[in-house]
């Protein structure tokens, strides 16, 4: 029963707790918090996933020692392998796509932009647009539109925005994200879920920008810059502006931050443990 219960698991965390986690916006004012409870089920997923066929030894042994069956334990070997396999050849595949469409992009920002003094590319376009571009040669690109639109304390709002993502390597959180995402075959995939993600990063990120200007400039800049377009591959500031201009208002939540991280150990637990009992 204990390689039913977690394939079982499997499907939970990786199909049903997604849109569970999405519906539960309360989560959104403890956005890091939520971020580690979504990267728990993730995990925890993708965990119990790998350990149904080892799980599945001792019961199909019969109490006989492995040494005797040594075709069974190859066979589960096998099947956590390629379950292992898969996941590593999306990552592959989502990290060259998503690395080889930044450093196009990065090469036309560095041809077509101004330098700031500051090492800030500067667009010349009137729209207001800001975005980073990360990696190891990471870049934050402001479009004269914001240079000419806001003033001091809400530009410094939109720079520590931007850098709070590139500091944070928040880039690496969705990435990890998009390779669960595509390794998950496609009835099961949560779309949800990276919607979400995608909006606790910048609400994180949000964090730094009130720290550095205050919540007033925050969320003036956001609403200077949310109708600002930017490539799919970099990192926007004015996406979800209405959504984080809210969480500006709301603030921080201890008691959801503590139930988010009691999720994420449960989450990760859980697996570990089945697999524990299985093998006891």
């Amino acid at each position: 029963m204990l390689p039913l219960a977690l394939a079982g698991l499997a499907v939970v965390l990786v199909w049903v707790a997604p849109g569970l986690l999405a519906r539960q916006v309360r989560l959104r004012r403890a956005p890091r918090a939520a971020l580690v409870a979504w990267q728990a089920v993730s995990l925890g997923g993708v965990l119990a996933a790998l350990f149904v066929a080892p799980a599945a030894v001792p019961e199909l042994l019969g109490g006989d020692p492995m040494a005797d069956h040594p075709a069974l334990v190859a066979l589960a070997a096998v099947a956590s392998i390629v379950v292992l396999a898969r996941l590593l050849l999306s990552g592959h595949l989502v990290g060259t796509r998503v690395r080889a469409a930044r450093a196009r992009h990065r090469e036309i920002v560095d041809i077509v932009a101004e330098h700031d003094r500051g090492g800030v590319r500067v667009l010349q376009h009137p729209t207001a647009t800001a975005y980073c571009i990360p990696g190891r040669s990471s870049r934050v690109v402001l479009s004269q539109g914001v240079l000419d639109t806001l003033p001091e304390r809400q530009l410094d709002a939109v720079l520590a925005h931007e850098k709070a993502h590139l500091k944070a390597r928040h880039d690496l959180l969705l990435e990890f994200f998009t390779v669960l995402h595509e390794s998950v075959p496609p009835p099961l995939r949560s779309h949800r879920a990276l919607t979400e993600v995608r909006l606790l990063v910048e609400a994180l990120a949000d964090r730094a920008a009130v720290r550095r200007s205050g919540e007033v400039a925050t969320a003036r800049a956001l609403v200077a810059i949310a109708q600002g377009r930017y490539p799919d591959e970099a990192m926007g500031a004015g996406t979800s502006a209405p959504v984080r201009m809210h969480l500006l208002a709301v603030g921080p939540h201890p008691v959801l931050s503590a139930t988010a991280y009691l999720g994420a150990v449960v989450a990760v637990g859980a697996p570990v443990v089945l697999l524990s009992a299985a093998w006891s």
